[in-house]
């Protein structure tokens, strides 16, 4: 390493040191950019009783893991990163065009967000929500 006429290493400030990025981190924005793609009805098990529960945790504090990152799983190395999604479409949308929209708005939210390769996207469609079903989203009476 050539040492500059200041006495640093060369390289840039910004270069000295290390940046790691929690895999909740990466799970959160590909929550979040998966729930804005248009089809999408919710994140995870397509059980009513298991998104019922979920909903009722995810209120309570400290009830668990964030409502955002629920039905998405990462591995996070050093510059690169896997996703698994898990969501719930929409009765009488296009499956694979919104696979598709959401491969896409998640790939380009983490990318830009955490200077990441995504390698891929995986997606589980678990369920499909008919349009005469109940929200399984209770309200809450927790203050």
């Amino acid at each position: 390493m050539t040492e500059t006429a200041a006495g640093g290493s060369g390289r840039e400030p910004g270069e000295r040191g290390r940046t790691t990025i929690a895999d909740g981190v990466v799970e959160k924005i590909a929550g979040l950019a998966a729930r804005e793609v248009v089809g999408v009805h919710a994140m995870g098990s397509g059980s009513g009783l298991s998104r019922t529960f979920g909903a009722v945790r995810d209120r309570v504090p400290g009830g668990g893991k964030a409502g955002v990152s629920r039905g998405v799983k990462a591995e996070v190395g050093e510059v690169q990163t896997a996703l698994d999604l898990e969501i719930v479409v929409e009765y009488g949308v296009s499956i694979r065009d919104v696979a598709r929209a959401v491969r896409e708005n998640v790939i380009s939210a983490v990318e830009r967000m955490t200077g990441l390769e995504v390698v891929e996207v995986n997606i589980a469609v678990s369920d499909v929500k008919l349009p005469d079903e109940p929200d399984e989203e209770p309200e809450s009476r927790l203050q």
